[in-house]
């Protein structure tokens, strides 16, 4: 699995999200995403969203997944810092 591929999957599925992942084995990956979806859920259900994005590739083709899931606001993206 590429790591642009886990991207493509996590925008389509959070418009407006920016991602980054990162993975050199093909198998693990490290991901920050940044939506406005976020607001007002814990961290479990931010995850949630995630990995609702990348369906049957959780456990499959993506065997672990670590998530960073922030809030434009929490990443200090947009607010003039």
């Amino acid at each position: 699995m590429d790591p642009s591929r886990i991207e493509q999957l996590i925008r389509h599925g959070l418009p407006g999200a920016e991602v980054e992942v990162r993975g050199a084995d093909g198998v693990h990956f490290e991901a920050l995403v940044v939506s406005p979806d976020f607001a007002g859920k814990l961290p479990l259900a931010r995850h949630r969203m995630v990995y609702a994005t990348l369906g049957t590739l959780m456990g499959n083709e993506i065997h672990a997944l670590s998530l960073r899931t922030v809030t434009p606001q929490e990443a200090g993206v947009g607010n003039g810092e």
